[in-house]
């Protein structure tokens, strides 16, 4: 019996040796450093977001090519030089086209003398016409006369309107000719920023064969309205609607976040990738300000909002460990584990529905080695470097 008590004395003290040196060890091992964010309130939103890269188009672009070709003789515009609509990009040789055009409002001058000889002669031969009917009846010259005079009349109406369709006649050969002149001559459809110009002065240009896609003469890019298309998974896509608020992130500019909506969302499924299947939806920027340093090409993310909550209690979504659970900072340098009840979320927030409060500093570097619960544990901001 007393062998019996011996042992258990002694699995006793083993185990009581085993703890104090446990906690001197604790109380003197070194504490890792973490990176930890006080809890409070805040907007927490569910979102949508793409599932690959976008990209940030323009609202207006043409690849503007001549539609006969030609020479170029004239190339008034440099890349990335501002213009305006209608203004002239490229011209090509045409000083035949503009002979013609030259003549033919020589042409129409012609005519519409003519036109107004003729109407002026029928003028007179009415007037003629009137004097005689007036003396007709005073019987002061013969029915003869009279009859001869009405018959000029109609004559030179009819002349009248034969010389003045003639001037209309050669208005419209001058709009054709015009018109010919014009397509020697590549214009601006809209205000824009030049972005490539494929050609030089004395080049030979020749538009785009039917179906064989050439470089464009010209690439016109009107940058003061752009917009981000992007992929959404086809399950995410009936959540979206056309006018949507959303927030867009570009790699070019990490620490921003721009506000843009929805403006449209493909009527059709892409099924590039046989196993992710995507509906292409285009979010516009709403505020002019925030897109002046933009560029159509750059990559984009969006995130489609679809429902938000203002001044509830939120913590980082990188802080949420497997299984719902968190590891707060305590005041006495241990890290705990704790279960948190959450409502909605995106990459950024979630919203912290039971098990925080105010004030709780919460570990937003759970993957570092050491980080586990019951560590000892200190603020990374306490200890710079």
């Amino acid at each position: 019996m007393a062998v019996k008590r011996f042992r258990w004395f002694a699995v006793f003290l083993v185990v009581a040796i085993a703890a104090v040196v446990f906690t001197v060890w604790l109380s003197y091992s070194k504490p890792v450093k973490v990176a930890v964010r006080t809890i409070e309130n805040g907007l927490v939103q569910d979102t949508v977001a793409n599932t690959r890269a976008g990209t940030v188009k323009a609202c207006h672009r043409a690849g503007l090519s001549p539609p006969i070709g030609g020479q170029v003789a004239r190339l008034p515009v440099k890349e990335g030089e501002q213009v305006v609509k209608g203004q002239v990009l490229m011209e090509f040789w045409n000083e035949d086209r503009v002979a013609e055009v030259s003549l033919a409002r020589s042409e129409v001058t012609a005519a519409r003398a003519r036109a107004r000889q003729a109407c002026v002669m029928a003028e007179v031969a009415e007037r003629e016409a009137q004097r005689l009917r007036r003396l007709r009846k005073s019987e002061l010259v013969s029915e003869e006369v009279t009859d001869k005079a009405d018959g000029d009349v109609r004559a030179q109406r009819a002349a009248c309107r034969a010389v003045q369709a003639t001037a209309e006649v050669s208005q419209a050969r001058l709009e054709v000719a015009r018109a010919i002149l014009e397509r020697t001559r590549l214009t601006a459809p809209f205000a824009g920023i030049v972005a490539e110009v494929n050609g030089e002065l004395g080049e030979f240009v020749t538009p785009s064969p039917v179906g064989i896609p050439t470089p464009p003469a010209v690439d016109l890019v009107d940058i003061s309205c752009l917009y981000v298309s992007a992929p959404i998974d086809e399950v995410d896509a009936p959540q979206i609607r056309v006018g949507m608020a959303a927030n867009v992130a570009l790699d070019a500019f990490p620490d921003k976040r721009f506000t843009g909506k929805v403006r449209r969302i493909a009527p059709y499924v892409l099924d590039v990738e046989k196993q992710a299947r995507t509906v292409d939806v285009e979010v516009e920027f709403i505020r002019p300000d925030e897109i002046q340093n933009l560029l159509p090409g750059y990559s984009a993310d969006i995130e489609v909002i679809l429902v938000q909550r203002e001044s509830v209690l939120r913590i980082p979504t990188e802080a949420i460990l497997e299984g719902n659970k968190v590891l707060l900072l305590s005041t006495d340098g241990v890290l705990r584990e704790r279960s948190v009840e959450t409502g909605l979320s995106n990459w950024s927030w979630t919203e912290a529905t039971g098990g925080l409060q105010a004030g709780d500093e919460v570990v937003v570097s759970p993957d570092r080695e050491g980080v586990v619960d019951g560590a000892r544990a200190e603020r990374e901001e306490d200890h710079p470097g």
